[in-house]
């Protein structure tokens, strides 16, 4: 079993297994699901974000394409 203590502002150091187990680097997110009695942590994976102009057809020129370009 694998521990660290929580300080006085709720942190913990994640131990240096876990973060190998995880591949966990720099500037990772983490996240925990509540299941029952137990918490699971496990390695955010990137999530694509599509454009929110992409399901309006009526901004689907390549003129709007350049004029949205840089917003």
């Amino acid at each position: 079993m694998i521990s660290s203590k929580i300080t006085s502002k709720a942190q913990t150091t994640v131990p240096r297994s876990v973060r190998a187990a995880l591949k966990l680097d720099v500037g990772d997110t983490i996240v925990y699901a509540i299941e029952a009695d137990h918490v699971v942590m496990t390695k955010a994976t990137a999530v694509t974000v599509e454009s929110p102009t992409a399901s309006f057809d009526e901004w689907s020129s390549e003129n709007d394409r350049r004029a949205y370009a840089n917003l």
